[in-house]
């Protein structure tokens, strides 16, 4: 009973941070792309936003008409999205995710690709979680997150 509460807590905020982040992107979106360079490796903790109960953190740093940009750290559980596509670049971590139907072995270094109603999450580290600049193209609306049972979970 506490391995599904616990889920279901982790569930629910996964889909208010990203109901939240949503609601932040028409107002950078009205902002035009800056030049800027972002120290990804020293982002860390409080610089990616609040902590969700599961200790996923993330911060939006562009967003535009077509696309956003963030860097996000921790583990989101398994999830797709139906109208927007996903790219992620693993920074930091090492372990597994679902991609697809299956599970799929990430490092340091990996670009995954993850099309519009792909399941992918369910993260799985071998030690620090992971860290990872994604890419979501169209920018995703707040009611495109929809969250799927981990495998294995009654």
């Amino acid at each position: 009973m506490n391995r599904i509460a616990a889920s279901l807590s982790i569930a629910a905020a996964f889909a208010a941070g990203c109901g939240a982040a949503s609601l932040m992107r028409p107002a950078l979106a009205a902002e035009s792309i800056t030049a800027q360079v972002i120290h990804v490796p020293e982002l860390n903790g409080d610089a990616l936003g609040p902590a969700a109960a599961s200790g996923f953190r993330s911060k939006t740093f562009v967003s535009d008409d077509g696309a956003t940009i963030s860097v996000q750290d921790g583990n989101v559980p398994r999830h797709m999205h139906p109208n927007t596509n996903e790219i992620q670049f693993i920074l930091e971590g090492t372990g597994t995710v679902w991609l697809g139907d299956k599970e799929v072995r990430v490092k340091p270094g990996d670009l995954i690709v993850i099309p519009k109603g792909t399941q992918h999450g369910g993260t799985k580290p071998d030690g620090r979680t992971f860290k990872a600049i994604a890419i979501k193209t169209p920018p995703q609306p707040p009611n495109d997150t929809k969250l799927l049972p981990e495998e294995g979970a009654k």
